[in-house]
């Protein structure tokens, strides 16, 4: 029986970060027993037993013998059950059954059935995104994951449906045919933007900020089309290029809404919670290690606020860094753990609790502390992170009966695909006009131009943040015109965007 140290290497995933974890066997004399070490959670301390029964169960031999193994580096919490394979292969390699040498330039991932099946595990190809960059040219895979695993480019994933199929690989009797990856998955269709009526100002505001990833908010009474328009903003955007569609399924993946057999979708995704949701649930955290939430679960894509007052102020304020930054960093005790966040976030609410304050249609009922206390839930920073903010009107109902439709939503999102370009071209690939440097938008911004916006800055009385967003804004208004340099026009049509709300004494 071999006495020797078996290593072999899996993956840990801080966040998206992966750190390589070595898992070392050894066996000496003493009672039969599995000591694991390292800072195993409970789902890898009960691999001891899956892998233990497993082994057996395919005729291979566990060892009569004290087994300690060893999870390095022993301060890093290991979480989940992708250490089954590498651990079993540990235990295989320790005990001579398999070769010591190609054990240790062998890198696993997978989970271990009682029957010794291999399965995939939750955050699958975030983990084999992660062996590539810590330097794996081959990785064991369940078998049920390889398609998946054969979207990550530079590393070779090896199938196996069993520890049988284990070992004939590390003995170098399996050959691996080419795999075909995932096929990318259009997504269904987008509702049309030519089914909303009227809201011209609406219109143009979604419009813009498809094209420069600007955040909207649409407020106006019940019926007059926020939700509607919402959604068909998600129509507007251009395809995910295979890479963002790897990165926004590696987060579903770690999020457990994904499937190793899911198709890749190259849309981009559209959460829209309940307003109940909690803070954890919408920035992200939870128990032990923080999952992504419905933040990060957007990115690159709509992440849909509906009632956005109905939310509580907390939550809502936890979406300030995510929003300025483009990702969540959550602090805990051990670790400190970001998640992209990337997102275009669109909110809609009423002008006050009943709903009707403006509305020509029917008079308020609320008082004006209580519509004051409404408004609070949006604090002045987060409205500040609001580039887009257009109050709606109720839709004539001759409009509604007689009107002609406006455009469809193929012909406004080439326009955003084409100011999207001309952003990408300026600044660098895949680089919105939201995130310009502001230093450099002002090359683009004549004299004149900048003017008006300052003398519009102190009229609103808004933030020196406020003047950035603003001329972002204009400089999406003129890719939008096919215009180089950005002018007074532009300047005027962005502030219109930052007028104050409905008065409470309306």
């Amino acid at each position: 029986m071999g006495r020797g140290l078996a290593v072999v290497r899996g993956i840990a995933l801080v966040g998206l970060r992966p750190l390589e974890v070595r898992v070392e066997a050894t066996c000496s004399p003493g009672l039969p027993v599995l000591k694991l070490v390292g800072l195993p959670d409970a789902a890898v301390r009960e691999a001891g037993e899956r892998v233990r029964t497993a082994i057996q169960r395919h005729g291979l031999r566990w060892p009569g013998e004290r087994v300690v193994v060893n999870l390095a580096p022993a301060d890093l919490p290991k979480v989940g059950s992708s250490f089954d394979l590498p651990l079993a292969i540990a235990v295989l390699a320790a005990t001579g059954q398999v070769p010591m040498a190609a054990a240790s330039r062998t890198w696993a991932c997978g989970e271990l059935g009682l029957d010794g099946s291999v399965r995939a595990v939750t955050g699958q190809l975030p983990l084999v995104a992660g062996a590539r960059q810590l330097g794996a040219r081959e990785l064991l895979v369940p078998a049920g994951a390889a398609a998946e695993a054969a979207l990550v480019t530079g590393l070779t994933p090896v199938p196996v449906t069993d520890l049988t199929e284990v070992v004939a690989a590390l003995e170098g009797r399996r050959r691996v045919a080419p795999l075909e990856p995932v096929r990318p998955c259009p997504g269904p269709a987008a509702p049309d933007l030519a089914d909303v009526r009227g809201q011209p100002l609406a219109r143009r505001a979604v419009e813009l900020a498809a094209a420069g990833g600007h955040h909207l908010l649409l407020t106006g009474p019940p019926g007059c089309g926020k939700t509607m328009l919402a959604e068909r903003l998600h129509g507007l955007l251009p395809d995910l290029t295979t890479d963002e569609a790897i990165e926004v399924a590696a987060i579903h993946s770690l999020a457990g809404e994904r499937r190793p057999d899911d198709p890749l979708r190259i849309r981009p995704p559209l959460r829209a919670p309940h307003q109940v949701v909690s803070a954890a649930a919408l920035v992200g955290g939870g128990a032990g290690v923080p999952r992504p939430g419905e933040l990060s679960l957007a990115h690159r894509g709509v992440l849909v606020l509906d009632e956005l007052l109905e939310i509580p102020r907390a939550v809502l304020d936890a979406l300030r860094q995510p929003l300025e930054r483009g990702e969540v960093v959550l602090s805990r005790a051990r670790a400190r753990i970001s998640y992209p966040g990337a997102v275009l976030l669109v909110g809609a609410t009423n002008p006050c609790p009943c709903g009707h304050l403006g509305d020509p249609r029917r008079a308020c009922t609320c008082r004006p502390d209580r519509i004051e206390r409404y408004r609070a839930r949006l604090s002045g920073p987060l409205l500040d992170r609001l580039d887009l903010q257009v109050p709606l009107q109720p839709v004539a109902r001759a409009a509604l009966v007689d009107g002609s439709p406006g455009e469809a939503t193929a012909v406004v999102a080439a326009r955003v695909a084409a100011a999207r370009t001309a952003a990408a071209e300026r600044w660098e690939p895949g680089r919105l006009n939201r995130d310009a440097d502001a230093a450099l938008l002002r090359r683009t911004t004549t004299r004149p131009a900048l003017a008006r916006l300052a003398a519009a800055l102190t009229g609103l009385g808004a933030s020196a943040r406020a003047f950035d967003r603003m001329l972002r804004v204009a400089r999406t208004i003129a890719d939008l015109e096919g215009r180089e340099v950005v002018g007074p026009g532009h300047v005027d049509e962005a502030v219109a965007y930052r007028l104050p709300p409905v008065p409470v004494s309306a």
